[in-house]
């Protein structure tokens, strides 16, 4: 289960910046109520939208997923390519980039003319990249779809790739970089903090890529990147809403059956080693108050220990009674806020943590309260009462993230992508369940190594740096 937060905002996802929005879909409020009380047990009984999905491979190599859902007037389109900045092998960002030129004009659409047109009938549409993937959908009304089913295709088959687009969707993602990590201590922290952990894996570079990178990339790296990538036995197509699953399949073979295949994909064969002694860095910036951030090496997505995981990293700082929030917040005080994740990853693993000190505070003395409660978790159970709070709100998490025609089209493709199959409800429901106050310890004292953490600490510059920076910033 993929957690949101500083991943999220800082690493997991880069988008183009357009609106985005959820269509109606599932009404799942009584499902939600009932799992708050009861647990996992009614919310297994619940009859998954999963199981009705039907998957279709075109001779092109791509995989169509549909569900028909009467019930909801708003149709969810995504198509999800099997890239991400964990691909890139020269230039970084490259995987962002290209999520920008998608919107830049083709063969018989200027630039943005694809959005226009959609948005004109009322669609909502956006894309992102993650290290994985590039996604890009619309959510629109059923008389809608083929056209977008049309404007894909156009996009896919005759995208403007020259050096007019290029540069202009360069200097858009250079000023994004910017603004949310140049400019930003939070994002600046996090690009950091996985530049320490990650020391070979590509996972290491920020997925909206290295400033020298953006600027020096050229025509040539855009096209090979599209004809390695974007491919149709690279694409997965969901669509879930009010539809009809012959007419969705006759409309994606005619527009996007004659999309070209690749016979190899290539991939970044590089894998992480294992760290054997701590990592620490600091960052000068022009912060207030100090900030502290951990992180481990965890496992890929779909290891048998990501449920133990995703109920430790709950119980240790995931709302205002976790362990590390109330510690850090209320009992000291000394920090305005505190939280911890776990973020799965096709590859490999994050588990990191952060916490924003109070102006004053001793991060040393911070770093050493952090500590304490790291090696509480590895060494003591935790409560039943804490089990139990943990479990429930990933279970409520599981059941709500199915609300919609939009999030169900990306739990089909997220999890097709990442597991070559749709995973049932009830099985993450169930794993969840079967974690135990030992399984807990375990991963914590498995994975929350000493040895295997990395430290950044976020501080003020001294004043003779900021005296020596000639922008005035002190970044």
């Amino acid at each position: 289960m993929m957690r949101r937060g500083w991943a999220a905002r800082f690493g997991r996802e880069v988008g183009t910046g357009r609106r985005r929005t959820r269509g109606l879909g599932f009404l799942l409020a009584l499902f939600l109520a009932f799992a708050a009380v009861s647990g996992a047990a009614f919310a297994v009984a619940f009859d998954d939208p999963a199981a009705q999905v039907r998957s279709t491979v075109l001779d092109n190599g791509l995989t169509l997923l549909t569900l028909e859902d009467a019930t909801t007037p708003v149709v969810s389109f995504q198509i999800w390519v099997d890239v991400g900045s964990g691909d890139e092998a020269r230039f970084t960002g490259l995987a962002h980039l290209f999520e920008h030129m998608m919107f830049r004009g083709s063969k018989h659409l200027a630039p943005e003319e694809h959005q226009r047109i959609l948005e004109q009938r009322g669609a909502r549409l956006n894309a992102f990249t993650s290290k994985d993937v590039t996604v890009y959908f619309a959510d629109v009304t059923r008389e809608n779809l083929p056209l977008v089913i049309e404007l894909e295709a156009e996009r896919l088959r005759y995208l403007d790739v020259s050096e007019t687009s290029l540069a202009s969707e360069r200097e858009v993602v250079i000023e994004e970089r910017r603004l949310r990590t140049d400019s930003n201590p939070e994002g600046k922290l996090f690009e950091q903090l996985l530049a320490l952990t990650f020391q070979a894996h590509p996972y290491r570079v920020p997925t909206i890529g290295w400033r020298s990178d953006l600027e020096k990339m050229g025509v040539p790296e855009c096209r090979d990147f599209f004809d390695k990538y974007y491919a149709a036995n690279n694409l997965v197509v969901a669509v879930v809403g009010d539809i009809d699953h012959d007419e969705t399949l006759a409309l994606v073979r005619e527009h996007l059956g004659p999309l070209r295949r690749r016979e190899e994909v290539p991939r970044n064969p590089t894998v992480e080693p294992q760290q054997r002694g701590e990592r620490r860095a600091t960052v000068h910036f022009d912060v207030r108050a100090p900030i502290l951030s951990m992180a481990w090496q965890g496992p890929p997505t779909g290891h048998e220990d990501s449920p133990a995981l995703d109920v430790m990293s709950t119980i240790f700082s995931s709302g205002r009674t976790s362990r590390l929030y109330r510690r850090m917040v209320h009992e000291e005080p000394i920090a305005l806020g505190a939280s911890a994740s776990y973020w799965e990853l096709e590859r490999a693993g994050l588990i990191y943590a952060f916490a924003s000190l109070r102006p004053g505070v001793s991060i040393d003395r911070a770093e050493a309260v952090f500590l304490e409660e790291v090696e509480r978790m590895r060494k003591e159970l935790p409560t039943d009462e804490e089990l139990d709070q943990a479990k429930r709100a990933l279970e409520v998490g599981l059941i709500d993230g199915q609300g919609t025609s939009h999030a169900l089209a990306s739990r089909f493709g997220r999890d097709w992508l990442a597991f070559g199959r749709i995973r049932s409800l009830a099985e993450q429901l169930q794993a969840v369940e079967a974690v135990t106050a030992e399984d807990v310890r375990r991963v914590a004292e498995t994975y929350l190594r000493p040895a295997g953490r990395s430290v950044v600490q976020m501080v003020p510059p001294p004043p003779e740096e900021v005296a020596a920076d000639p922008t005035g910033s002190g970044a």
